[in-house]
């Protein structure tokens, strides 16, 4: 009885907060007294939390991977977000705005956080799992915050309010809020303790090596834009090295391959299911009529191997991700992308301004088709052990250190049976010459993974205007979005973010 009411007090509280007036209101429940009374109360507040994250997963996927070089080309139906893939963005175009309901999701971790320690358990380590997991999340959540805008508010309590007065708040600092995001981490190591197991076996649950890949991302982020130099690389190093219980897949495609769900080289990822929930790919790929008749870049006919799509073409790869996605030995080309033509390629190299060349659909993430419809229900990788290496790349070649052996494990997986020494191994070299081999393997790795906008981010400021053809020197203050006028106009505690004016 008690799971049913808080969950009729979620909706009421989930509508109330639909109100523009209110702006940092959770658009989840305010804590229900009563609730938190038994095992079965937090194993429901627990999967609700995974819910939630699930329904963040489009956004966080924009935010990482829009702004980048990979989006922008042909497609055959009218684009989704070309604002935002060409930077249109100011305080009149603003992406994501309200925070993007970001804290109904941290409202809901906060109450989690706040209240489960407080319920007996029949076996006290689900729980600390549990709230290892949380932890982790907020973590998480903040840490794109602080990607996205910058500083923002800080909140880590329940909310027990809906007074306007009493939810305002200011901007707290970048260092405040990656603080914050540090103290999570530390506060989800601490409670999962020696315990490296997925919750139920299933890697859609958060996890110690989930709390590892973020803190190794974060410390890069904190020592290369913060001032955390070799200290900061040394410990993002120190979390890389530690996970155990995930690897490579032999075959890159296997990752994505809808009947091998849970795969071993999963760290996390958003869970799907028929009649549970689809996810956004469906928008990268094409109505079946409209691949009527093409061509793939190995001069097939799509509509002889493809079934049911069911679906639209809102996203075209850019041409210069073609171009550099353009080596048909390595494995990860067509397993990403099928390239559309209206005759059959003499060649499956992509030619620049190709007239033949229509458009192209993601090869990832297809789901499965059932009763003759295509259904959108992969699950979606947040992070992978194809991360871990090249976030440890990264950490070893800022730390000095030779990265070619972590290189040289993605390269090979690549390659696979085309593989060759003499032609493919890397060999270290400088800085700045490791660091683009291992933003162009990054590229080739997670296309479609929501990673590149933040590859180059880590990298630093002239790697961005670099790779992307709409920013320029001078627009480095675009890096971080604006927030709208209406946000500042309800919450006059709120300051733009710097470089925009008013």
């Amino acid at each position: 009885m008690k799971k049913i009411l808080y969950t009729l007090f979620i909706l009421a509280i989930t509508l109330m907060a639909c109100d523009d007036k209110l702006e940092l209101t959770p658009t989840s429940s305010l804590t229900f007294n009563g609730f938190w009374e038994s095992e079965e109360a937090v194993n429901a507040a627990h999967s609700g939390v995974y819910s939630a994250f699930r329904g963040y997963s489009y956004t966080m996927w924009q935010m990482g991977e829009l702004r980048s070089d990979i989006w922008g080309g042909k497609t055959f139906e009218s684009p989704s977000n070309e604002w935002v893939i060409e930077h249109t963005i100011d305080v009149e175009n603003v992406p994501w705005s309200n925070w993007s309901g970001f804290y109904s999701l941290i409202h809901k971790l906060n109450d989690f956080i706040a209240n489960a320690p407080n319920v007996e358990f029949l076996d006290d380590t689900k729980k600390q799992h549990m709230l290892g997991e949380a932890y982790g999340m907020r973590a998480y959540v903040y840490f794109t915050m602080l990607k996205v805008w910058g500083g923002v508010p800080l909140s880590t309590l329940p909310q027990t309010t809906l007074k306007i007065d009493e939810l305002s708040k200011a901007r707290d600092t970048e260092e405040a809020v990656m603080a914050q995001v540090k103290a999570d981490l530390a506060a989800s190591l601490e409670k999962f303790g020696s315990d490296d197991s997925y919750f139920n076996g299933k890697r859609v649950y958060w996890s110690e090596n989930a709390t590892q890949t973020l803190k190794g991302e974060v410390f890069i982020w904190s020592g290369t834009h913060m001032g955390g130099g070799n200290a900061d690389y040394t410990i993002a190093k120190t979390a890389l090295t530690s996970i155990a219980n995930a690897d490579l897949l032999n075959n890159y495609a296997d990752i994505f391959n809808f009947e091998n769900k849970n795969n071993e080289e999963l760290i996390f990822a958003f869970d799907y299911a028929i009649d549970e929930a689809s996810n956004f790919y469906s928008l990268f790929t094409s109505r079946t009529t409209e691949l009527l008749g093409k061509y793939d870049q190995n001069g097939l006919l799509v509509q002889d191997y493809l079934e049911s799509t069911n679906a639209a073409n809102r996203y075209g790869v850019s041409e210069s991700i073609l171009l550099k996605m353009n080596d048909p030995q390595d494995t990860r080309r067509n397993a990403t992308f099928v390239l559309l033509y209206t005759a059959a390629p003499a060649d499956p190299v992509y030619v620049e301004s190709d007239p033949a060349y229509s458009a192209s659909y993601l090869n990832k993430f297809m789901g499965m088709v059932d009763a003759g419809s295509r259904n959108y229900v992969s699950d979606i990788p947040l992070y992978r052990y194809a991360d871990v290496l090249l976030l440890l790349a990264e950490a070893k070649n800022l730390l000095g250190e030779d990265p070619s052996s972590e290189i040289n494990r993605i390269i090979e997986r690549a390659y696979g049976s085309n593989y060759v020494e003499a032609i493919h191994n890397y060999t270290n070299s400088t800085k700045e010459a490791n660091i683009q081999k291992i933003l162009d393997e990054r590229l080739k790795e997670f296309i479609g993974e929501g990673k590149r906008w933040w590859d180059l981010r880590r990298a630093g400021d002239q790697y961005v205007i670099d790779n992307n053809q709409y920013l320029n020197p001078g627009d480095e203050y675009k890096l971080l979005v604006p927030i709208s006028r209406s946000m500042m106009g309800r919450n006059p505690l709120l300051e733009q973010t710097p470089g925009y004016s008013n």
